[in-house]
């Protein structure tokens, strides 16, 4: 083993997914002398496995589907999905899962960059080994203001007696893909999970997926559920909820998956979309006093480790939503509070969230459940898109509705559910961020014939 050390910087960002990234590039934008250390890909899940090629596959799914509608609308049309072409864009868009654009963007802002793994061997020391076939280095870096942990977090496995001894996929696997199976399974009927699932039914292959919970989307509101059960299940899909897988096998090329109740399931592929976990223990996180198996740090509203004076933590780390617009959102605070900025403090009653399935789901704030459970005086409203004259126009695929939870005269969360339920999301994400009065939100005037013309339908409709 050989050690040694670089000159001493001011700050070290450990893992440059987008959050680290931003943080990296901004601190060093900003004069100070920074390390970026990463032992994966610079920027992270998204631009590779996740946000990026993840759209890619659900765009071409999506054409697929609305050539289907052309028929007795529109036209004659004939389609023959072709996964060759995705492929190929998702490789050009990922540069074949390179990151040497990302590194130069780094470096090209004054920032270093050491490929390998970052470890905390002290409050405000970072060891980071580095792997060149036998040949085994370490890194001593001792910061002078402090280190941002930024690790993110990694696609995990369920404890399926016979899974981990399987060659399954996660999406990582999935994303690379160079040829469409025949079959797929995915175990988990989450955003992840039914995201895939869908592109890849629409792409030709047949997709059964087992969600060990009641429902689809569990942390949603069963409407959602039931719309996207209904939805997939017209496309071919096999959903099937409830279904906890018990055990895992492959065999001449294909994966069986025995459920607890009996029943059985095969396919050529195996996708696990069961969750993503953040490794502390890997980080050194025990250093700062967290506990061994942690699921998350402890942060302030401005992003500082309590009790870890120089730390700071961002994204997946901090367990307040594995998404990279909260990544990017807490790298702002992070970035102005070790520059002395000042500024707004970390809030998360309004963080958005989207599953881009069609039709797409998007939720932010609480659930009627959630806000129940606190005790509050819930008031509820919904709209279905069907009762809009945008939705008659549009015709086939424009499912969906607009739920609203309110309480103490505000909105405290809300779901937006069809064709662009997404980008209707962002109107509510604003009202429950800002607190909006119910009464200035009922005043609003709403373009017709829009799909967010049903948001004024839910208010109307609050009991």
């Amino acid at each position: 083993m050989v050690v040694s050390a670089i000159p001493t910087p001011d700050v070290v960002v450990i893992g440059l997914g987008p959050g680290g990234e931003e943080v990296a590039g901004r601190l060093a934008d900003a004069g100070l002398d920074v390390v970026g250390v990463d032992d994966r890909l610079v920027g992270g899940e998204c631009p590779y496995w996740g946000c990026i090629p993840s759209k890619i596959m659900v765009r071409a799914g999506d054409l697929v589907a609305e050539a289907h509608r052309v028929p007795g609308r529109a036209g004659i049309c004939r389609v023959q999905p072709d996964w060759r072409p995705v492929a190929r864009t998702i490789r050009a868009a990922t540069d074949d899962w390179n990151d040497k654009l990302a590194v130069d963007r780094l470096t090209s802002r004054g920032g270093r960059f050491l490929r390998g793994t970052g470890r905390l061997t002290g409050p405000r020391e970072v060891t980071v080994l580095h792997r060149e076939g036998e040949t085994e280095t370490e890194t001593v870096l001792r910061p002078r203001r402090g280190v941002v942990l930024a690790v993110g977090s990694r696609p995990s496995a369920p404890p399926v007696p016979g899974l981990l001894g399987t060659p399954f996929w996660t999406n990582r696997e999935l994303v690379e893909a160079a040829e469409l199976p025949e079959s797929l399974l995915v175990l988990g009927g989450g955003a992840i999970g039914l995201e895939l699932g869908q592109a890849w039914q629409r792409m030709g292959c047949a997709v059964t997926v087992l969600e060990a919970q009641p429902r689809l989307l569990p942390m949603e509101e069963p409407e959602t559920s039931e719309l996207l059960t209904q939805v997939l299940t017209t496309e071919g899909l096999s959903i099937h909820t409830g279904a906890e897988a018990a055990s895992v096998t492959h065999h001449d090329g294909r994966f069986t998956v025995t459920c607890r109740r009996g029943e059985r399931f095969a396919a050529e592929r195996l996708l696990v979309a069961t969750g993503r976990r953040v490794d502390l223990d890997r980080v050194g996180a025990g250093v700062l006093g967290v506990p061994p198996g942690a699921r998350s740090l402890p942060v302030d509203e401005r992003m500082r480790v309590p009790g870890a004076p120089g730390v700071w933590a961002v994204g997946d780390a901090t367990g307040k939503g594995a998404f990279t617009h909260v990544a990017m959102y807490q790298a702002d605070i992070a970035v102005r509070t070790v520059l002395g900025q000042g500024g707004l403090s970390a809030e998360y009653h309004a963080v958005p969230r989207v599953t881009f399935t069609d039709p797409e789901v998007g939720a932010v704030g609480l659930t009627e459940a959630q806000a129940r459970t606190l005790g509050a005086a819930v008031r509820v409203g919904r709209a279905d898109l069907a009762d809009t004259a945008r939705a008659l126009v549009h015709g086939p695929g424009s499912a969906g509705f607009v739920k609203l939870v309110a309480a103490d005269g505000v909105l405290v969360g809300a779901t937006s559910a069809g064709p662009t339920g997404g980008e209707v999301l962002g109107l509510l994400t604003l009202a429950v961020r800002s607190r909006t009065p119910l009464a200035e939100l009922r005043s609003t005037i709403w373009a017709y014939p829009t799909f967010h013309r049903a948001v004024g339908a839910a208010l109307a409709s609050l009991d």
